[in-house]
């Protein structure tokens, strides 16, 4: 698909807490996602950077040593190999997700 409208952009179940969508090709993934409240990933890390912005809702990030809390057209950037996590609170949270797709 080559283009998305946010505003009507239908998501799928991709785990527990997260709803997604994803476009990809040889080399990149696009994924909109949405995570629910209370959520929390307590660290990992992957051999390709990945960048993003928040569409909705407030995030706390950390990207190795520095947290911080994003909202609504705040980005984020994670070099590769560097361990990342994130945290939910009251309300859930919509990204726009972009990183180097693995075979």
């Amino acid at each position: 698909m080559g283009f998305w409208d946010l505003r009507t952009l239908q998501l799928e179940p991709f785990r527990p807490g997260v709803m997604s969508k994803a476009a990809m090709g040889d080399g990149l993934i696009m994924v909109c996602m949405e995570i629910a409240p209370a959520q929390e990933d307590l660290g990992h890390q992957h051999p390709f950077d990945q960048c993003g912005i928040v569409l909705e809702g407030p995030i706390e990030m950390f990207i190795d040593q520095e947290c911080r809390v994003l909202g609504p057209q705040e980005c984020y950037f994670i070099p590769a190999g560097v361990r990342h996590g994130w945290k939910t609170f009251e309300k859930p949270v919509r990204l726009l997700d972009v990183s180097r797709r693995t075979p």
